[in-house]
């Protein structure tokens, strides 16, 4: 069984900090990772993905194209060289039966697959990264918590 380790409360109040921490983690992603984001509405889970996607596109010289969040889509599907990023957004999905009828895992290993709202997932995979964002001090400063099963060398950036 993996133990879950888990970065102490980082501030990230200012959205260049959200920026640096997303360009941080993606260095440590490859295909079949799935990271989970959980978090109030506007906290900054889609501005994460973002800054995260858009990290990828200028590392391999491509252009950085605009992110929306897919809440009413539920999925966006990047391409960056030869690297395919499924970016979720659960929020409107309300039941295990719709769960299954999106395909969220299938073909895990070929993606990078990235969770807004994954509350509704009852069986989540094996390895997994989940960010945790909470508002703090009267919703004035933001936190993020970063745990993961298996990717204990994130945690070796945030100490």
């Amino acid at each position: 069984m993996h133990i879950a380790t888990k970065s102490s409360k980082i501030d990230i109040t200012l959205e260049k900090d959200t920026k640096s921490i997303s360009q941080k983690i993606s260095n440590y992603l490859i295909k079949g990772d799935v990271i989970f984001l959980y978090g109030e509405i506007g906290i900054g889970k889609t501005t994460f993905i973002r800054y995260l996607i858009n990290y990828l596109q200028i590392k391999s010289n491509a252009k950085a194209i605009e992110v929306p969040s897919p809440t009413f889509n539920i999925l966006h599907e990047y391409k960056i060289d030869e690297l395919i990023i499924q970016h979720y957004d659960l929020y409107r999905i309300k039941s295990e039966i719709e769960l299954k009828n999106i395909g969220l895992f299938e073909n895990q290993k070929d993606f990078i697959t990235l969770v807004e709202w994954p509350e509704v997932i009852k069986e989540k995979p094996k390895k997994i990264i989940e960010l945790i964002f909470n508002y703090e001090e009267n919703l004035s400063r933001r936190s993020l918590i970063i745990s993961s099963n298996y990717k204990k060398e994130i945690f070796n950036e945030f100490k």
